[in-house]
């Protein structure tokens, strides 16, 4: 991590905000060995528990990436009946889509994939992009987690399993990406710059995020076992015969072209540095070895120059609208209403402290 992101800060030391956080973090979230065995034991319980008599237990997320396809091997050992569920936002690559077929074909895992209505998509992408902040993959991030949420509620589960774990995914900077679960941001910004209604994206309104906190259980299971991911990808292809797609998120075209190609050349971003930081923190490789990843391209120039083609081509747009999209002056989420932007008012800060204060007589 640098000063491209910039919320950096540097203690006396030279040591950024995000590796003392990390360290904290750390023994907070991550449960390894033994200990980790007995946590996730009793998760698994309660689990099975609260799933005795139904078809399935728990929700998983699928994308085909690393870190849901470990998750899904992961639950599947632990004993669990899981409904896995996939997001298909047009964008999957031809990778993605075999290795899902291979984890829910070898593990013998039900899986229910909603393909999203393209025109409300497409519409929502572009909004984004006209609204030129760094972060135009909220829209998919923050679907994904509202299909698990209502399928869980729906097939009547406590239990949402994720991939997300703080190991490998930790150095995350407001300032390149936030407001994920926002949907008054997200809805913002496609009342300003959208065309197309949202009859049917899957949005995670205010009232549902509260309920979700009330009625689900979120587990991120990877923290409580040993992982590694460069061990995980082995095993994958191994016992799954799955394959690599190349770089974190990769197994989405859009986001390959999005986080490889936009968003180092419009903001100078490049989120490779926060994916590499958290593995060198977690001691999985040496800061030499990711400053040597970085000083490469983020994947092939013939393969950017195809993804942008098939970028240009898909969202309907032209060279000049695209490249016109680049050069729109840089937003950020403070830009346009949010959550955030209530919460950080004054009376709100006020009312807060407020019922915090009547809560604890």
């Amino acid at each position: 991590m640098d000063t491209t992101d910039p919320l950096i800060q540097f203690d006396e030391h030279g040591v950024c905000g995000y590796c003392r956080t990390y360290d904290r973090n750390l023994e907070l979230h991550v449960h390894s060995g033994q200990e980790g065995q007995k946590r996730l034991a009793a998760i698994v319980e309660e689990v099975k528990r609260r799933g005795a008599g139904k078809r399935y237990d728990c929700v998983i997320g699928l994308s085909g990436g690393v870190d849901s396809s470990y998750t899904a091997l992961t639950v599947k050992r632990l004993g669990l009946r899981p409904l896995a569920v996939h997001l298909d936002n047009g964008w999957d690559s031809e990778t993605a889509v075999s290795n899902i077929h291979r984890i829910v074909e070898v593990l013998q895992i039900d899986l229910s994939t909603h393909v999203i209505d393209w025109e409300e998509f497409r519409d929502l992408q572009l909004a984004f992009l006209k609204a030129s902040t760094p972060d135009s993959e909220i829209p998919t991030d923050h679907a994904i987690v509202a299909l698990m949420y209502r399928t869980a509620w729906r097939i009547g589960v406590g239990h949402v399993i994720t991939g997300y774990n703080y190991r490998t995914e930790s150095h995350l900077s407001p300032a390149w990406s936030q407001g994920h679960y926002d949907w008054r941001y997200i809805r913002g910004i496609h009342r300003r710059f959208g065309r197309v209604p949202l009859r049917t994206f899957p949005r995670l309104s205010w009232w549902a995020y509260r309920k979700s906190l009330r009625s689900l259980v979120t587990v991120d299971v990877l923290d409580y076992v040993d992982y590694v991911k460069s061990d995980a990808k082995a095993k994958l292809e191994r016992e799954l015969g799955w394959r690599d797609y190349g770089g974190k998120h990769f197994e989405s075209i859009y986001t390959r072209f999005y986080q490889g190609c936009m968003l180092p050349k419009k903001f100078g971003y490049d989120k490779r540095k926060t994916h590499l930081s958290s593995l060198v923190c977690a001691g999985q490789i040496g800061r030499d070895q990711a400053l040597a990843q970085l000083a490469g391209e983020p994947y092939p120039p013939e393969a950017q120059r195809e993804d942008r083609a098939y970028v240009i081509k898909k969202l309907g747009l032209t060279e000049e609208e695209l490249e016109g999209i680049l050069r729109l002056p840089k937003r950020s989420y403070w830009d346009y209403p949010s959550y955030g932007r209530v919460y950080k008012h004054a009376l709100v800060k006020r009312a807060q402290a407020l019922y915090h204060g009547l809560g604890s007589r």
